[in-house]
């Protein structure tokens, strides 16, 4: 069976790998969050990929994809697949940190919720969460630039994406800015609450899959098996939507219908183009503005092209 536990500093560390028998599968571990978004890990565990090209690896979930990034520093886990700002952040803190492909576009994922709130415009004075250091406040502070509010109008608590739905419903927050499945679970169960403000109508949000360099270079065949798999998954995904929905639908252990409407507001990319950079300079631009820029990064320092150039170089577009 699967391991599915949330990763912990004392049990992460499972490097370096230690040799394997000639033929024998390759041990990675690799984590992420809990959501559709990142399907391509889960198709890949589900539905064989990563077995059929000599992998054998263990999946770990967190409460985000950003938050299980901060694994790669040290090398402590082998693969991460989160946002914008987190991969800056954990690359601040150690260089080998690198994003290697855009994972996910977040088409209509991310949301602003208000309960007793109408508009935007009556969210002024009022208490936002926001999980920091992760897509939702990457869309929280792209509202504000966009819309041209002012930060001071707003309260903003730090909450993890998996409590905004109970923190709205409990009164400790006016709203919440975060994706999908909350707001959508929001909207059913809060009465008088209503999505505000969708991302389509400000910014594609986007996942990135990040590795260890120094452990990719040293590994290189299981660093191309890897994103090969990966690959596999996106394509199945595109060519088999209800299938694939169900493989996600088991390894989250949730509704499959839920699942499947849920893939539909997200594309599955594993490529790199000139967007893929443009959103890493907007989370350095925004990580400079909150004075958490703690020197200076470029998106080619963040950005790694090198696998996916072997790999499949078509995709590599930038």
């Amino acid at each position: 069976m699967l391991r599915r536990h949330l990763l912990t500093a004392a049990g992460a560390a499972a490097l370096p790998l230690p040799a394997f028998a000639q033929n024998a599968p390759i041990r990675m571990t690799i984590a992420t969050g809990v959501d559709p978004s990142f399907s391509p890990y889960y198709v890949a565990r589900e539905g064989g990929f990563f077995q059929r090209n000599g992998l054998d690896v263990t999946v770990n979930t967190g409460p985000s994809g950003s938050a299980m990034i901060a694994f790669l520093v040290g090398n402590q886990i082998n693969s991460a697949y989160g946002a914008e700002q987190a991969g800056v952040s954990a690359h601040l803190v150690d260089p080998n940190v690198v994003a290697i492909a855009e994972g996910t576009a977040l088409l209509r994922w991310i949301s602003v919720v208000g309960r007793n709130v109408a508009s935007m415009d009556e969210l002024k004075g009022k208490r936002v969460g926001v999980a920091r250091g992760t897509g939702s406040e990457t869309f929280w502070l792209s509202v504000v630039s966009k819309l041209n509010l002012n930060p001071a109008d707003y309260t903003i608590v730090n909450v993890e994406a998996p409590e905004m739905v109970a923190a709205l419903e409990r009164g400790n927050i006016d709203a919440f800015a975060v994706w999908e499945p909350w707001p959508t679970r929001a909207v059913r169960a809060i009465s008088n609450t209503k999505i505000l403000l969708s991302n389509d109508q400000v910014q594609i949000v986007r996942n990135y899959v990040y590795m260890n360099k120094g452990w990719a270079e040293a590994n290189q065949d299981a660093t191309q098996r890897f994103l090969r798999s990966l690959i596999q998954a996106q394509e199945f995904i595109e060519a088999n939507p209800a299938e694939a929905a169900a493989q996600v639908a088991r390894f989250l252990r949730q509704d499959r219908a839920f699942v499947q409407e849920l893939m539909t507001k997200v594309g599955f990319r594993m490529n790199l183009t000139a967007d893929s950079v443009a959103n890493i300079q907007l989370a350095i631009d925004q990580l400079r503005g909150m004075n958490r820029l703690s020197r200076d990064v470029t998106p080619q320092q963040v950005i790694w092209t090198g696998p996916l150039q072997q790999v499949a170089p078509q995709r590599v577009q930038i």
